[in-house]
């Protein structure tokens, strides 16, 4: 298991990229991803080695990040945390005592398996499962 990502809940891309590009240098990949099913676009800005952070904005005001935002305001939303086996991790997880969010993983960003396990379990910190496409 390794950090694969760190999501930051954001009003605006447009607005927020301009602190991680030009002020801390990095890289974003050219298209901003819309993923429908979360109502969610996401920009990802590349953090060498390996791993990078999401910005992500709501595509709805109904969506679990415009909540997010409307309750606590812009800002560090979950660890990713990159897996071989999404549904292996996640029985390891729930033998373990920790229940997911969907009892099923979803799609998310870039193709990849996700599933989420509430903050309230994970000491604060939305932590996410992901399984990157093969």
């Amino acid at each position: 298991m390794e950090l694969d990502h760190i999501g930051i809940a954001v009003k605006s891309i447009e607005e927020a990229r301009g602190f991680y590009e030009s002020g801390l240098g990095l890289q974003a990949e050219p298209q901003i991803e819309e993923v429908a099913g979360e109502k969610v676009r996401v920009l990802k800005l590349i953090v060498p080695p390996g791993t990078h952070i999401e910005l992500i904005e709501s595509s709805s005001p109904d969506s679990a990040i415009a909540k997010y935002i409307e309750k606590r305001g812009p800002g560090l939303h979950h660890l990713c945390y990159a897996v071989d086996d999404i549904g292996a991790a996640t029985r390891r997880m729930i033998e373990q005592g920790f229940q997911p969010i969907w009892e099923e993983a979803h799609v998310g960003a870039g193709g990849c398996l996700v599933n989420f396990f509430h903050p309230k379990q994970t000491h604060g910190v939305l932590t996410e499962l992901s399984q990157r496409p093969n």
